[in-house]
């Protein structure tokens, strides 16, 4: 199974508004199930989505945002706007190991700038700013495994 083949799938799953599908073919196993997981009124202006998981033939499994949503847009915090992943990967600052972060708290950022990367399926995703502003945190480290909505930079808005 490709990702065409899964995103063939998901697109036919919220065509027909399935909540729940379980799939196994040569040893890959593919689960969606869609729905809230927040409660109404728990925090946030949207609930967030519950996690769709992929799990191959080796032990770890992959997490996939539901299908057709908007990734998420930044929300505002006390000391500026987070900007949160649209997609479950792995967070990198740099391009390589050897080339320097795209940003650093402190550094300010226009709207479009790339502010990181985040690894999916081996696809290197370029993740940009959302708005014009100061960076003031940095939420994941380099390298590390991030979800679908976890915080990762906090902008204060120009």
């Amino acid at each position: 199974m490709d990702l065409s083949d899964l995103k063939e799938i998901l697109r036919i799953l919220e065509e027909q508004d399935i909540t729940e599908f379980e799939l196994e073919q040569d040893g890959v196993k593919l689960r969606v199930c869609r729905g809230s997981a927040q409660a109404p009124g728990a925090g946030s202006a949207a609930a967030l989505p519950q996690t769709t998981s992929v799990t191959a033939a080796t032990p770890t499994p992959l997490a996939l945002p539901p299908p057709a949503l908007a990734p998420p847009a930044a929300e505002a915090e006390a000391d500026g706007s987070v900007v949160r992943s649209p997609i479950v990967g792995t967070f990198y600052r740099s391009a390589d190991p050897n080339s320097p972060v795209f940003v650093s708290v402190g550094d300010s950022v226009k709207l479009g700038q790339v502010l990181c990367i985040i690894e999916a399926m081996k696809l290197m995703n370029e993740i940009e700013s959302e708005l014009a502003g100061e960076v003031t945190r940095i939420h994941p480290e380099n390298g590390q495994p991030v979800q679908y909505g976890d915080p990762l930079f906090t902008i204060r808005k120009a």
